[in-house]
């Protein structure tokens, strides 16, 4: 397969590609908390035994992905990672 421009060669070594992928992202219906915690701790596990979670966790906060876990992260702690980068030079307001 020839990788489009901007498609991240690190995702086809990923651990999370395959029949089990719907686990790193919530479901069309309601899900309770329980179910959550579970989800996103079985979706964690298989990211931290991944050979590339720290490129997809530099990915995921690169693009401000909003959803899923990526990296062993979910959108709450990508958020906080990404709110402490110092900001980017082209968004400084000017005084």
């Amino acid at each position: 397969m020839i990788a489009k421009r901007g498609e991240e060669l690190w995702q086809a070594r990923a651990a999370c590609r395959g029949p089990h992928a719907g686990i790193f992202f919530p479901p069309s219906h309601i899900e309770r908390k329980e179910e959550r915690l579970t989800r996103e701790r079985t979706a964690k596990a298989i990211c931290h035994s991944c050979p590339v979670e720290d490129e997809c966790l530099e990915y995921a906060v690169r693009i401000r992905e909003a959803h899923g876990i990526w990296g062993g992260r979910n959108e709450t702690e990508r958020k906080q990672i990404i709110d402490r980068l110092p900001a980017s030079p082209g968004l400084r307001m000017h005084a």
